[in-house]
C-alpha cells in the first residue's frame, strides 16, 4: 500500500469540519475550559508542569491544547493539513502557546529537531502505521534519555470484531492492510461521508516489543474493560464517561495504556 499516506490524509481531512461541529469533540465546552484528557492517560502522566511533550497524531490537538493548559510546552503533529489548521486555530482561541506540525510519523525527524520529555500519543492513532518498529524508532529518537513514553490507545481485542460485534472479522496480528471504505464517522455515524481508508491490526506483543527493543523500558501496563469515549456502535454508558459494548460488557478489554522510561545509555 504505498499511496496509504494519500488515502489517509484524504479521509482524515474529509473528517475535521463534521468532527468540529460534533458533540463529541465538544468544541464550544472545550474553549471554555473543559480538558479532552481522560483519567486513564491523566494518572501515567502525572504532573507535567514544565515538561516539553511531543504529541503524535493529534488530530485538531484538543489533547495537545489540554496539555499546554497543564502546564507543558506541547508540540503535536498530525498527517492531516485541515487538521492542523484548525489545531492552530483552537490554540489561538485558547490562548495557548501549543505549536502545530503536519507531518507524517515517520518523516518527523526530517523536519523536527528537538528532543523531548514525553512522547505521548492516544485513542486510535497506532492502527494507521503499517510499520511500529519505525514507530518505536522514531520514539526512541524525539525522547531525552530517562524520558517518558505516555500512549492509550483502544485494544487489539476490539479491533477484532466487525462493527456490530457479532463475529470475528479481522486477524488479532498484523497480517495485512485492511482497506475498506466507510460510511460516516465515527463522531457521528450519521455524517454524510464516504471515505476509503487503509489501516492495520497490531497486536500487544508487536507494540510492546517494538518498544522494548528501542532502549524502552516498560514500567506501567494496563487493561480496562471500558472505553471513555462512545465511539463504536452498539455501546453503552454504564457510568459516567465509560462506555462498555451491549454484547460484551466487561467481558472484553476495550483499551489499555503503557507508560515506558528511556534508557540513560
Amino acid at each position: 500500500m504505498e499511496n496509504y499516506l494519500d488515502i489517509n490524509k484524504k479521509s482524515w481531512n474529509a473528517k475535521v469540519e463534521p468532527h468540529l461541529k460534533s458533540d463529541f469533540y465538544f468544541v464550544d465546552e472545550f474553549l471554555n475550559g473543559r480538558t479532552s484528557l481522560n483519567s486513564i492517560e491523566l494518572e501515567l502522566l502525572g504532573d507535567i508542569k514544565g515538561k516539553t511533550i511531543l504529541h503524535l497524531q493529534c488530530h485538531f490537538g484538543q489533547d495537545s491544547i489540554s496539555l499546554s493548559r497543564m502546564g507543558a510546552k506541547v508540540t503535536g503533529i498530525d498527517l492531516s493539513d485541515k487538521a492542523i489548521e484548525a489545531a492552530k486555530d483552537l490554540a489561538k482561541q485558547c490562548n495557548t502557546d501549543t505549536e502545530f506540525i503536519c507531518s507524517d510519523v515517520y518523516e518527523l525527524p526530517n523536519i523536527l529537531d528537538q528532543k523531548f520529555d514525553i512522547v505521548f500519543t492516544s485513542y486510535g492513532t497506532i492502527g494507521w502505521l503499517p510499520d511500529l518498529e519505525k514507530w518505536a524508532n522514531v520514539i526512541n529518537h524525539f525522547l531525552k534519555p530517562e524520558g517518558k513514553f505516555i500512549m492509550a490507545e483502544f485494544h487489539p481485542v476490539v479491533w477484532m470484531f466487525d462493527d456490530d460485534f457479532k463475529d470475528v472479522a479481522y486477524n488479532y496480528f498484523n497480517e495485512k492492510p485492511i482497506v475498506e471504505t466507510y460510511e460516516g464517522t465515527y463522531a457521528d455515524f450519521s455524517a454524510e461521508l464516504v471515505q476509503d481508508y487503509v489501516m492495520w491490526n497490531h497486536s500487544l506483543s508487536e507494540v510492546m516489543q517494538n518498544l522494548i527493543s528501542k532502549n524502552l523500558t516498560i514500567e506501567q501496563f494496563n487493561e480496562f474493560d471500558w472505553s471513555p469515549y462512545p465511539c463504536f456502535k452498539h455501546i453503552k454508558e454504564f457510568e459516567k464517561g465509560k462506555w462498555r459494548t451491549t454484547k460484551f460488557g466487561n467481558k472484553i478489554p476495550m483499551v489499555y495504556a503503557i507508560a515506558a522510561q528511556k534508557k540513560s545509555s
